[in-house]
């Protein structure tokens, strides 16, 4: 057999992983007693599964999680923190981004929130959906860069484009108004077309008065409350716990 113009023919195609599993193949006798199909099989588990794990990195490195090994697999269910295992072994499903359903996570600093969503949005980047991390501050200052640039419109497509977008640490400083108009057009953009998860040390009780704006209270509110998945952690801050002084 001409092994080697086929396996040219294969790079070409950018089969790598299928002429890889094609050569050691070819060097493990005990497989010329495997039928061709069960062979042919395991050439193209071997091509899906190398294309599977590029298209994973590529979409966690766009993705830019704070916490990029968070995986709902290891979620910590400790009975303090009241964590709801079965809403986040629903959520795990990712139908909520099908759905465009939101996620709001809640609790005190230091209670794992944003380990929660990156797990969340790790589990979205393995189902197939793209997602991007902001946290909220950081967020507000690339839109003020985008306004003096002239990339805003361009940065809104961006973010309306992914099917999970995290705002991580919601409500920590005042807003100003033009923080909040950019935040109303950028949810505006992902209501009822993406999902979009939140954390914040704030209950969404108290978003509003935090919006101070009653009219755009209204409205963003309006468009992360409803429909909402929520987890509210408790428990004390997990990093004091891990602190060698504790």
């Amino acid at each position: 057999m001409l092994t080697h113009p086929t396996l040219e023919k294969l790079k070409a195609l950018r089969l790598d992983a299928f002429a890889a599993a094609w050569e050691a193949q070819q060097q493990d006798p005990a497989l010329a007693a495997v039928p061709f199909d069960e062979r042919l099989g395991l050439l193209v588990d071997a091509e899906w599964l190398a294309r599977e794990n590029k298209r994973l990195r590529n979409a966690l490195r766009e993705a830019k999680l704070r916490l990029s090994q968070a995986c709902v697999e290891d979620v910590d269910y400790a009975p303090r923190r009241e964590l709801d295992r079965a809403l986040v072994r629903q959520l795990a499903t990712c139908r909520w981004v099908a759905e465009h359903h939101n996620v709001l996570v809640t609790g005190a600093t230091g209670t794992g929130k944003t380990c929660i969503v990156c797990a969340l949005a790790q589990q979205a980047c393995r189902k197939g959906h793209r997602a991007l991390y902001r946290r909220v501050p950081r967020l507000f200052e690339e839109f003020t860069l985008a306004h003096a640039d002239g990339s805003y419109i361009r940065l809104l497509a961006r973010f309306a484009r992914a099917d999970v977008l995290v705002l991580d640490d919601w409500g920590l400083g005042a807003l100003r108004d033009q923080d909040r108009r950019d935040l109303l057009e950028l949810l505006e953009d992902r209501t009822g077309t993406r999902a979009t998860i939140v954390t914040s040390q704030l209950p969404p009780t108290k978003w509003h008065d935090y919006l101070a704006d009653p009219t755009v209270a209204d409205a963003i509110c309006d468009c992360l409350l409803h429909p909402a998945h929520r987890i509210v952690l408790k428990g004390p801050s997990r990093r004091k716990e891990a602190s060698p002084d504790s």
